[in-house]
C-alpha cells in the first residue's frame, strides 16, 4: 500500500496572540452560491481510490479526535476508548495493509470530569488529551467558572482545550467582547492549545461565520472548529470552506498557521476524504496533518475500518466484530 505522507514539521512556531484589528473583519464578503457550488465539487468531482484512498483512509485515522461526550461517561468507557485510540486498526489490518510506522489517533477528546482517565490510560502513549471546556456546549456558564473549568483541565492533565464562544457577542457583532472572552481563554491555557468552537450552525450566516474566525484568530485560536456536535446543524462542506478560506487569508496576512477541525456529523469514510481533500486542495499538504487538522468524531472510525478492511481481504466484516461497535 501507498503510504501518506505523514511528516511533522521539525519547527513549529505556535499561533501569537495578536491585536485586535477590525478591518479584518469590517471587509469580509462572502457569496454564498459561490461557496455552495465550490463546496458541491468536492464530493462528486474529486476522489481518490484503490491503495491511494487506502493511504488516505490511513491519513484520516491520524488526524482523528476520537471522542466520547455522553451523559452516561464513565471511566471505564473511556479507557476502553483509549485502547483504541492507541490501536485503531487490529493488528492483522496493519499487517495486510504493510504499514511500517506505528498508527495512533490523533487525540482523545472527553469531558473535564474524564480527563484523568484519559491521561492515565494514554500514559506513554503520545496521544494527547483534549478537554471540553468554558460551559460546553453552551457555553453560557458565568466568565469565572469558564476559567476555572481550563485551569482544572489543564491541571488534571488536559493538553488541548476545546472552548466555545459566546454565540451573543458574534450574533450582536459585539466583537471586541469576543476577543476578550478568548483572549483569556488562551492566556489561562498555557502550554496547552487552545480550539475554538464556533458552532457555526448557530451563527446565522457565513459573513458572521468568517468574521467569528477572524476574531478567534487574532485572539491566539491554535485551532478554530466547527461545531459541539450538539447542535441542530454541526460540520458542513459550505460552512468549512468558509473557514479554510479564513485561515488561508490570515496566514498570508501574519505568516501564522491556524489548524481547523470539523466535528459534528462526521460519520462515514468517505465524508472524511471529502474534508481531507478540501484541506490539500484549499490549504495544501501541511493542512492535512495532525498539527493542523484534526476531525472530531466518534463513529467514524469504525466505518474506516470496515473499508480498509475491505480494502485489504475484499470482504466487510459485520459491525459487531469492531471494538466500538
Amino acid at each position: 500500500m501507498k503510504t501518506a505522507e505523514n511528516t511533522k514539521p521539525k519547527i513549529y512556531t505556535r499561533v501569537p496572540i495578536m491585536p485586535l484589528d477590525l478591518s479584518f473583519v469590517e471587509n469580509v464578503k462572502v457569496n454564498r452560491s459561490a461557496v455552495e457550488r465550490r463546496a458541491a465539487t468536492i464530493p462528486t468531482r474529486r476522489t481518490v481510490k484503490k491503495e491511494w484512498q487506502a493511504s488516505w483512509l490511513v491519513q484520516a485515522i491520524r488526524v482523528i479526535d476520537l471522542t466520547t461526550l455522553s451523559g452516561d461517561d464513565t471511566p471505564g468507557t473511556v479507557k476502553r476508548l483509549c485502547v483504541k485510540a492507541r490501536q485503531p486498526l487490529r493488528s492483522e489490518i496493519v499487517d495486510a495493509l504493510g504499514l511500517k510506522e506505528s498508527l495512533t489517533t490523533g487525540a482523545v477528546c472527553v469531558y473535564h470530569g474524564m480527563v484523568s482517565a484519559a491521561v492515565d490510560a494514554l500514559e506513554g502513549s503520545g496521544i494527547p488529551v483534549a478537554a471540553v471546556s468554558t460551559g460546553f456546549p453552551a457555553g453560557l456558564n458565568p466568565f469565572k467558572q469558564k476559567i476555572e473549568e481550563i485551569e482544572a483541565s489543564v491541571k488534571a492533565g488536559a493538553s488541548e482545550i476545546d472552548i466555545v464562544i459566546s454565540r451573543q457577542h458574534v450574533l450582536t457583532q459585539n466583537w471586541q467582547a469576543l476577543y476578550d472572552e478568548v483572549r483569556a481563554f488562551r492566556e489561562v491555557c498555557g502550554d496547552a492549545h487552545m480550539k475554538s468552537i464556533l458552532a457555526t450552525g448557530e451563527l446565522g450566516t457565513l459573513k458572521n461565520v468568517m468574521r467569528a474566525s477572524y476574531v478567534c484568530m487574532q485572539a491566539g485560536s491554535d485551532f478554530i472548529k466547527t461545531s459541539t456536535g450538539k447542535e441542530p446543524t454541526n460540520a458542513t462542506l459550505p460552512v468549512s470552506l468558509v473557514m479554510v478560506r479564513a485561515i488561508r487569508d490570515y496566514y498570508e496576512q501574519t505568516g501564522y498557521k491556524v489548524g481547523f477541525k470539523p466535528a459534528g456529523g462526521v460519520r462515514s469514510a468517505k465524508q472524511s476524504l471529502d474534508w481531507l481533500i478540501l484541506m490539500k486542495e484549499e490549504l495544501g499538504d501541511e493542512w492535512m496533518q495532525p498539527h493542523l487538522f484534526r476531525i472530531g468524531a466518534s463513529a467514524l472510525l469504525n466505518d474506516i475500518e470496515r473499508q480498509l478492511e475491505h480494502y485489504a481481504y475484499g470482504r466487510y466484516a459485520s459491525m459487531q466484530y469492531q471494538a466500538l461497535g
